[in-house]
């Protein structure tokens, strides 16, 4: 703390003794112990109460932090987003009275509501069960060959009319 080396904490030692004398030194010794030890106490008190002032301190500045956030929610849920909308968009009212039915004059039902779903039907039909219940795949398409001309000129080099292919039929197996 003072930075104080060996000789020179023996220099005071010598001067204490000289200046005190050897018959009250142990008194003085213990007197300085004694305010050393209520300076420290004093010092470590006063650190204290310094270290809770300042967590007051940050605990108000979070308190009003909380508070704050708290306002801002509760202006939140206080805020009318439909309200505004409806108050942005159609301040004279035109687009609600556009959709308002002109029988009742309020708003119309909605077009379309999805079927009701009957209390007894089932929540999952097995593949085994759905495969019996499914529509006979399509027959395969035919393919036909191009028919054949009837007539071939000599200068073609053909010597015999070439037959009309049949078209090629399968049977669908089961």
């Amino acid at each position: 703390m003072f930075d104080l080396a060996w000789s020179e904490i023996a220099l005071i030692a010598v001067v204490a003794l000289v200046v005190i004398g050897p018959k009250d030194l142990p008194d003085a010794i213990k007197g300085v112990a004694k305010g050393i030890q209520s300076l420290r106490r004093k010092v470590a008190e006063f650190q204290q109460q310094a270290d809770e002032l300042v967590r007051e301190a940050k605990l108000d500045d979070v308190r009003n932090q909380i508070a704050e956030v708290r306002n801002t929610l509760s202006d939140i849920r206080k805020f009318d987003i439909k309200g505004e909308i409806e108050k942005t968009v159609d301040s004279d009212g035109t687009v609600r009275k556009a959709f308002e039915d002109p029988m009742t004059g309020g708003t119309t039902p909605p077009a379309w509501e999805p079927p009701p779903v009957p209390e007894n039907a089932p929540a999952f039909v097995p593949p085994d069960v759905a495969r019996w219940h499914a529509p006979p795949p399509p027959p395969p398409p035919v393919v036909e060959a191009p028919p054949a001309p009837a007539f071939v000129p000599p200068s073609e080099g053909g010597t015999a009319p070439v037959p009309a292919a049949t078209p090629a039929t399968t049977t669908p197996s089961v």
